[in-house]
């Protein structure tokens, strides 16, 4: 009787251990080829098999890294770096210990984890301005998930823009570069819709990142839950030259219409208008990570609404690190 073929078979099933003739098992390296043996009652090694194990599955894995790379686009000196794992990582301060941030010109910095799956790096003052910085996740360096592949990203810094919207003076002005480019005229939230507390027609005060942006965005108020045509409080408008800086729906953006009331009062939903010059001016410098600085309002912008990782001082940033040692 041929007894390969049946051997064959055998071989395909085994995977991670196997036993010896003696009945002892051995455990076998994952994807590497193993030879098998088997008598055939005449001679000793008559008969063998040579296949390759499984390979080892990682136990963690990157879904999502932002920002994007270098060759799509140059980001603000503010940004953060944002690092997604693809399930809930349970041993955090393994994970951040293979995360590595290398920059032309370097500046102190530290992860933050802020949800059990997503960690973010930021620094202790800004990016400097026109350079590089690689970003490497030495995912095989964790103990236990050697399988796994590293994963790196460059991106560029553009220059430095900051901006100081002064909601009282009615002014917006923006800095390339340490140096004053553009006064623009603006208004801002005007008040009185409180919800759960909160007067939501504010505009937020404190440090805000420019997170997108749109020629033309479509703004409704459903984010207060308006959605009735007759409701006094109804719009749906096409906005041009909108610039995200929140996820509470702020951006700034070209006023609609309603032009003498900038640089005079506010009036906007809690949105930043500005002049049609200005706002498009605005629109084509803007880069994903710019900062913009928004004083004078009771309303203070919260650090976990879309990326105002600045709201929180240097201490109380380091806090949410697993190592509390940041990174130079």
């Amino acid at each position: 009787m041929n007894r390969f073929p049946r051997l064959l078979t055998m071989a395909a099933l085994i995977t991670m251990t196997a036993c010896t003739a003696e009945g002892t098992s051995v455990t076998l390296n994952p994807a590497q080829p193993q030879t098998v043996e088997a008598p055939d009652g005449r001679a000793a090694g008559a008969a063998s098999a040579t296949f390759r194990t499984a390979p080892k599955k990682p136990k963690l894995g990157i879904a999502d890294i932002t920002p994007m790379g270098e060759k799509t686009e140059k980001v603000g000196v503010g940004f953060p770096i944002i690092v997604t794992f693809d399930r809930d990582v349970r041993h955090r301060a393994a994970a951040e210990a293979v995360l590595r941030v290398e920059a032309d010109r370097p500046v102190e910095g530290a992860w933050r984890w802020v949800s059990a799956r997503k960690v973010v790096y930021r620094t202790k003052t800004y990016w400097k301005p026109n350079q590089k910085v690689l970003f490497k996740a030495l995912l095989n360096e964790i103990p236990g998930n050697e399988a796994a592949k590293n994963v790196s990203r460059r991106f560029a810094v553009g220059p430095a823009n900051i901006s100081l919207v002064d909601t009282r003076k009615h002014v917006m002005k923006v800095y390339r570069n340490g140096k004053l480019a553009k006064k623009i005229a603006i208004s801002a939230g005007r008040g009185g819709f409180v919800r759960n507390g909160v007067d939501v027609y504010l505009t937020t005060s404190g440090v805000h990142l420019t997170m997108g942006k749109k020629a033309v965005e479509t703004m409704t108020s459903s984010w207060m839950g308006v959605t009735d045509p007759k409701d006094p409080r109804y719009y749906k408008e096409q906005i041009p030259w909108a610039v995200r800086i929140s996820d509470s729906g702020e951006y700034v953006h070209q006023s609609y219409g309603d032009y003498q009331y900038l640089g005079r009062s506010n009036q906007s939903h809690g949105c930043v208008r500005a002049t049609p010059a200005g706002a498009k001016w605005f629109y084509n410098i803007a880069q994903r990570g710019d900062v913009v600085k928004i004083v004078g309002t009771k309303r203070k912008l919260d650090w976990r609404n879309g990326w105002s990782y600045w709201q929180l001082n240097w201490t109380q940033w380091k806090k949410g690190s697993a190592l509390r040692t940041p990174q130079t």
